[in-house]
Protein backbone atom coordinates (compact mmCIF):
# COMPACT_ATOMS: atom_id res chain seq x y z
CA UNK A 1 0.00 0.00 0.00
CA UNK A 2 2.82 2.02 1.04
CA UNK A 3 2.08 5.49 2.69
CA UNK A 4 -1.66 7.19 3.44
CA UNK A 5 -1.56 10.76 3.47
CA UNK A 6 -4.09 12.90 4.90
CA UNK A 7 -4.20 16.43 5.15
CA UNK A 8 -5.65 20.07 3.08
CA UNK A 9 -5.42 20.92 -0.35
CA UNK A 10 -5.60 23.73 -1.85
CA UNK A 11 -5.30 27.16 -3.70
CA UNK A 12 -2.57 29.60 -2.63
CA UNK A 13 -1.98 33.08 -3.59
CA UNK A 14 1.15 33.58 -2.58
CA UNK A 15 3.07 37.12 -3.09
CA UNK A 16 6.62 37.79 -2.24
CA UNK A 17 8.83 40.96 -2.54
CA UNK A 18 9.86 40.30 -5.97
CA UNK A 19 6.66 38.19 -7.27
CA UNK A 20 3.00 37.24 -7.11
CA UNK A 21 1.29 34.17 -8.22
CA UNK A 22 -2.41 33.55 -7.78
CA UNK A 23 -4.57 30.41 -7.09
CA UNK A 24 -1.70 28.00 -7.54
CA UNK A 25 -1.62 24.37 -6.23
CA UNK A 26 -1.03 24.23 -2.28
CA UNK A 27 -1.96 22.44 0.85
CA UNK A 28 0.04 20.18 2.93
CA UNK A 29 -1.38 16.89 1.56
CA UNK A 30 0.10 18.13 -1.88
CA UNK A 31 3.19 19.07 -0.89
CA UNK A 32 4.05 16.04 1.56
CA UNK A 33 2.12 13.37 -1.20
CA UNK A 34 4.24 15.11 -4.05
CA UNK A 35 7.43 14.18 -2.84
CA UNK A 36 7.00 11.17 -0.73
CA UNK A 37 5.75 9.85 -4.39
CA UNK A 38 9.37 9.66 -5.09
CA UNK A 39 10.25 7.17 -2.24
CA UNK A 40 7.04 4.81 -2.16
CA UNK A 41 3.54 4.95 -3.34
CA UNK A 42 1.39 7.33 -1.82
CA UNK A 43 -2.73 7.18 -1.43
CA UNK A 44 -3.71 10.89 -0.75
CA UNK A 45 -6.70 11.74 1.79
CA UNK A 46 -8.24 15.10 1.45
CA UNK A 47 -11.31 16.80 0.04
CA UNK A 48 -11.88 19.80 -2.86
CA UNK A 49 -14.38 21.66 -4.29
CA UNK A 50 -15.71 21.13 -8.34
CA UNK A 51 -13.27 24.09 -9.16
CA UNK A 52 -10.39 21.64 -8.73
CA UNK A 53 -10.56 20.60 -12.34
CA UNK A 54 -8.64 18.14 -14.09
CA UNK A 55 -5.66 19.98 -14.71
CA UNK A 56 -4.86 19.46 -10.99
CA UNK A 57 -5.51 16.12 -10.74
CA UNK A 58 -3.60 15.60 -13.65
CA UNK A 59 -0.70 17.22 -11.64
CA UNK A 60 -0.61 14.73 -8.92
CA UNK A 61 -1.68 11.38 -10.71
CA UNK A 62 1.42 12.37 -13.04
CA UNK A 63 3.30 11.28 -10.07
CA UNK A 64 1.71 8.12 -9.49
CA UNK A 65 -0.21 9.60 -6.27
CA UNK A 66 -3.62 7.42 -5.74
CA UNK A 67 -6.66 10.04 -5.60
CA UNK A 68 -9.34 7.21 -4.29
CA UNK A 69 -9.42 8.75 -1.08
CA UNK A 70 -9.71 12.56 -2.54
CA UNK A 71 -13.46 13.93 -1.91
CA UNK A 72 -15.44 15.67 -4.28
CA UNK A 73 -17.91 18.10 -2.58
CA UNK A 74 -20.64 19.12 -5.21
CA UNK A 75 -20.98 23.08 -5.69
CA UNK A 76 -18.27 23.69 -3.35
CA UNK A 77 -14.84 25.23 -3.68
CA UNK A 78 -11.29 24.12 -2.53
CA UNK A 79 -9.61 25.41 0.66
CA UNK A 80 -7.77 28.85 -0.19
CA UNK A 81 -5.31 30.72 1.30
CA UNK A 82 -3.13 34.33 0.29
CA UNK A 83 -0.48 35.32 1.95
CA UNK A 84 2.43 37.81 2.03
CA UNK A 85 6.13 37.09 2.67
CA UNK A 86 9.03 40.33 3.86
CA UNK A 87 12.31 39.42 2.78
CA UNK A 88 13.03 37.64 5.96
CA UNK A 89 11.36 33.87 4.76
CA UNK A 90 9.65 33.74 8.27
CA UNK A 91 8.09 36.61 7.90
CA UNK A 92 4.56 35.44 7.09
CA UNK A 93 1.27 37.12 6.92
CA UNK A 94 -2.05 35.39 6.37
CA UNK A 95 -4.32 38.19 4.10
CA UNK A 96 -7.03 35.81 3.69
CA UNK A 97 -8.29 32.42 4.39
CA UNK A 98 -11.24 30.33 2.95
CA UNK A 99 -11.62 26.83 4.57
CA UNK A 100 -14.67 26.08 2.31
CA UNK A 101 -15.01 22.49 1.76
CA UNK A 102 -12.28 22.01 4.25
CA UNK A 103 -14.05 23.41 7.07
CA UNK A 104 -16.28 19.85 7.21
CA UNK A 105 -14.02 17.92 6.20
CA UNK A 106 -14.66 14.44 7.57
CA UNK A 107 -12.49 12.21 5.71
CA UNK A 108 -12.84 8.40 5.32
CA UNK A 109 -10.29 6.29 4.42
CA UNK A 110 -10.57 4.10 1.43
CA UNK A 111 -10.60 0.19 1.99
CA UNK A 112 -7.17 -0.65 0.94
CA UNK A 113 -5.89 2.56 3.11
CA UNK A 114 -6.52 1.08 5.88
CA UNK A 115 -3.88 -1.88 6.15
CA UNK A 116 -1.26 0.51 5.34
CA UNK A 117 1.87 0.24 7.45
CA UNK A 118 2.70 3.82 7.20
CA UNK A 119 0.63 6.63 7.70
CA UNK A 120 0.77 10.77 7.84
CA UNK A 121 -1.17 12.85 9.62
CA UNK A 122 -1.00 16.25 8.07
CA UNK A 123 -1.69 19.38 10.09
CA UNK A 124 -5.29 19.74 10.71
CA UNK A 125 -7.63 19.40 13.82
CA UNK A 126 -6.24 16.40 16.58
CA UNK A 127 -10.25 15.57 16.39
CA UNK A 128 -10.28 14.21 12.90
CA UNK A 129 -6.76 13.39 13.18
CA UNK A 130 -8.20 11.10 15.90
CA UNK A 131 -11.15 10.00 14.14
CA UNK A 132 -8.80 8.78 11.17
CA UNK A 133 -6.81 6.64 13.32
CA UNK A 134 -10.12 4.94 14.49
CA UNK A 135 -10.05 3.86 10.45
CA UNK A 136 -6.73 2.11 10.68
CA UNK A 137 -6.27 -1.50 10.44
CA UNK A 138 -3.73 -3.66 11.97
CA UNK A 139 -0.33 -1.84 13.62
CA UNK A 140 0.98 0.99 11.26
CA UNK A 141 3.57 3.51 11.86
CA UNK A 142 1.76 7.25 12.44
CA UNK A 143 3.27 10.52 11.51
CA UNK A 144 1.71 13.53 12.46
CA UNK A 145 1.89 17.11 12.04
CA UNK A 146 0.41 19.85 14.17
CA UNK A 147 0.53 23.77 15.13
CA UNK A 148 0.35 26.18 18.10
CA UNK A 149 -3.32 26.60 17.19
CA UNK A 150 -4.37 23.50 18.53
CA UNK A 151 -1.76 23.26 20.76
CA UNK A 152 -3.41 26.33 22.79
CA UNK A 153 -7.17 25.67 21.30
CA UNK A 154 -7.36 21.73 21.92
CA UNK A 155 -4.82 20.86 24.28
CA UNK A 156 -6.99 17.56 25.89
CA UNK A 157 -7.62 16.37 22.53
CA UNK A 158 -3.88 16.69 21.08
CA UNK A 159 -2.51 14.93 24.07
CA UNK A 160 -5.21 12.27 23.41
CA UNK A 161 -3.92 12.24 19.94
CA UNK A 162 0.21 12.02 20.88
CA UNK A 163 -0.31 8.68 23.06
CA UNK A 164 -1.47 6.83 19.45
CA UNK A 165 1.39 8.74 17.24
CA UNK A 166 5.15 7.34 16.45
CA UNK A 167 6.73 10.63 14.90
CA UNK A 168 5.40 13.34 15.80
CA UNK A 169 6.40 16.88 13.59
CA UNK A 170 6.48 20.59 14.51
CA UNK A 171 8.64 23.50 14.86
CA UNK A 172 10.37 25.13 17.04
CA UNK A 173 8.31 27.43 18.84
CA UNK A 174 5.39 24.67 18.87
CA UNK A 175 7.81 22.18 20.66
CA UNK A 176 8.37 24.96 23.29
CA UNK A 177 5.18 25.82 24.05
CA UNK A 178 4.19 22.22 24.07
CA UNK A 179 6.35 20.82 26.24
CA UNK A 180 6.66 23.97 28.53
CA UNK A 181 10.39 23.86 28.12
CA UNK A 182 12.62 26.73 26.39
CA UNK A 183 15.81 24.30 25.62
CA UNK A 184 15.17 22.06 22.49
CA UNK A 185 16.97 19.19 23.57
CA UNK A 186 14.50 19.14 26.32
CA UNK A 187 11.33 19.98 24.87
CA UNK A 188 12.14 16.58 22.41
CA UNK A 189 12.49 14.49 25.35
CA UNK A 190 9.40 15.54 27.24
CA UNK A 191 7.64 15.15 24.19
CA UNK A 192 8.52 11.60 23.71
CA UNK A 193 6.83 11.19 27.34
CA UNK A 194 3.69 11.90 26.12
CA UNK A 195 3.68 9.35 23.56
CA UNK A 196 5.56 9.75 19.87
CA UNK A 197 8.80 7.61 19.88
CA UNK A 198 10.14 10.46 17.63
CA UNK A 199 10.37 14.11 17.70
CA UNK A 200 11.19 16.04 14.92
CA UNK A 201 11.86 19.72 15.64
CA UNK A 202 11.68 21.90 12.46
CA UNK A 203 14.27 25.09 13.00
CA UNK A 204 13.61 26.53 9.15
CA UNK A 205 16.79 27.98 8.12
CA UNK A 206 18.47 26.49 10.95
CA UNK A 207 17.72 23.18 10.48
CA UNK A 208 16.41 20.49 12.01
CA UNK A 209 16.92 18.17 15.22
CA UNK A 210 15.51 15.06 15.88
CA UNK A 211 15.24 12.85 19.41
CA UNK A 212 14.87 9.23 19.93
CA UNK A 213 15.85 7.18 23.10
CA UNK A 214 19.21 8.72 23.47
CA UNK A 215 19.57 9.47 20.07
CA UNK A 216 19.34 13.44 19.58
CA UNK A 217 20.52 13.97 15.78
CA UNK A 218 21.14 17.48 13.96
CA UNK A 219 20.71 18.50 10.68
CA UNK A 220 21.85 22.13 9.41
CA UNK A 221 19.45 23.49 6.48
CA UNK A 222 20.57 22.91 2.69
CA UNK A 223 21.93 26.28 1.61
CA UNK A 224 20.58 27.34 -1.69
CA UNK A 225 21.23 30.88 -2.96
CA UNK A 226 17.27 32.50 -3.38
CA UNK A 227 14.37 31.49 -1.74
CA UNK A 228 11.62 32.09 -3.92
CA UNK A 229 8.79 30.72 -1.97
CA UNK A 230 9.08 28.64 1.37
CA UNK A 231 5.48 27.82 1.37
CA UNK A 232 5.36 23.93 1.93
CA UNK A 233 8.64 23.54 2.64
CA UNK A 234 7.61 22.23 6.11
CA UNK A 235 5.23 19.69 4.72
CA UNK A 236 7.93 18.94 1.70
CA UNK A 237 10.12 17.96 5.03
CA UNK A 238 7.73 15.39 6.72
CA UNK A 239 6.58 14.04 3.31
CA UNK A 240 10.29 13.13 2.23
CA UNK A 241 10.79 11.80 5.95
CA UNK A 242 7.82 9.54 6.02
CA UNK A 243 8.63 8.53 2.62
CA UNK A 244 12.09 7.74 3.02
CA UNK A 245 10.88 5.79 6.35
CA UNK A 246 7.95 3.79 3.94
CA UNK A 247 10.67 2.71 1.31
CA UNK A 248 12.95 1.06 3.85
CA UNK A 249 10.23 -0.42 5.54
CA UNK A 250 11.64 0.21 8.97
CA UNK A 251 12.38 3.33 11.30
CA UNK A 252 15.80 2.08 12.62
CA UNK A 253 18.24 4.66 14.22
CA UNK A 254 20.36 4.71 11.24
CA UNK A 255 17.45 5.16 8.72
CA UNK A 256 15.94 7.94 10.81
CA UNK A 257 19.28 9.82 10.71
CA UNK A 258 19.50 9.31 6.37
CA UNK A 259 15.48 10.22 6.71
CA UNK A 260 16.09 13.54 8.35
CA UNK A 261 19.22 14.01 5.62
CA UNK A 262 17.08 13.15 2.90
CA UNK A 263 13.79 15.37 3.87
CA UNK A 264 16.21 18.78 4.82
CA UNK A 265 17.05 18.46 0.38
CA UNK A 266 13.51 17.82 -0.65
CA UNK A 267 12.31 21.06 1.18
CA UNK A 268 15.38 23.05 -0.05
CA UNK A 269 13.90 21.84 -3.42
CA UNK A 270 10.16 23.45 -2.82
CA UNK A 271 11.66 26.83 -1.76
CA UNK A 272 12.97 26.98 -5.37
CA UNK A 273 10.18 28.03 -6.99
CA UNK A 274 6.69 28.76 -6.42
CA UNK A 275 3.99 26.20 -5.52
CA UNK A 276 4.60 22.84 -6.06
CA UNK A 277 6.99 23.43 -9.60
CA UNK A 278 9.91 22.41 -8.61
CA UNK A 279 8.44 18.97 -7.21
CA UNK A 280 7.34 18.64 -10.88
CA UNK A 281 10.17 18.79 -12.30
CA UNK A 282 11.89 16.87 -10.04
CA UNK A 283 13.62 13.53 -10.27
CA UNK A 284 14.56 10.68 -7.60
CA UNK A 285 18.11 11.20 -9.41
CA UNK A 286 18.30 15.25 -8.64
CA UNK A 287 17.26 13.97 -4.85
CA UNK A 288 20.37 11.77 -4.50
CA UNK A 289 22.37 14.08 -6.19
CA UNK A 290 22.10 16.27 -3.78
CA UNK A 291 21.81 14.42 -0.87
CA UNK A 292 25.28 13.32 -1.58
CA UNK A 293 26.81 17.08 -1.94
CA UNK A 294 24.73 17.59 1.02
CA UNK A 295 26.41 14.51 2.98
CA UNK A 296 29.73 16.09 1.68
CA UNK A 297 29.02 19.33 3.19
CA UNK A 298 28.70 18.43 6.45
CA UNK A 299 30.98 15.40 6.85
CA UNK A 300 34.69 15.99 7.92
Amino acid sequence: MGLVIVGSVAFDTIETPVERVERVLGGSAVYSSMIASYFSPVQLVGVVGEDFTGQYRSILESKGIGLEGLETVAGGKTFFWEGRYGEDPNDRETLVLELNVFEQFKPLLPEGARKSEWVFLGNIDPEIQIDLLDQIEGDAHIGCDTMDFWIKNKPEKLRELLKRVDTLFINDSEARLLSSEPNLVKAGKKILTMGPSIAVIKKGEHGALLISGDTVFLTPAYPIEEVKDPTGAGDSFAGGFMGYLASRGNSDQKTLKKAMMIATVCASFTCEKFSVESLEDLSREDIEKRFERFSAMVSL
